[in-house]
């Protein structure tokens, strides 16, 4: 069993070992999952803002309007056929 202190300002470190096996290098990221009463650390090694700029942004702004016109007209059509 491995073990570490909090501090006032709560944080702590995580053991050499722990990060070893996780694989954790300085900048990582954690994630504390509450399951079954427990708390599990996991590392997490890409986020959302490392997808960033992943997806082409479209060449022009969709218009509002016309896309809801569109959506309305789909679930009319899927309301008459049922």
């Amino acid at each position: 069993m491995l073990g570490s202190k909090l501090t006032s300002k709560g944080q702590m470190t995580i053991p050499k070992e722990i990060r070893d096996y996780l694989d954790l290098q300085p900048g990582d990221r954690v994630v504390f999952i509450r399951k079954d009463g427990e708390v599990v650390i996991q590392g997490v090694k890409e986020t959302l803002l490392d997808l960033r700029g992943s997806v082409k942004a479209r060449q022009h702004a969709e218009d509002f309007n016309s896309v809801r016109q569109h959506v309305k007209r789909r679930v009319a059509q899927k309301a008459a056929r049922e």
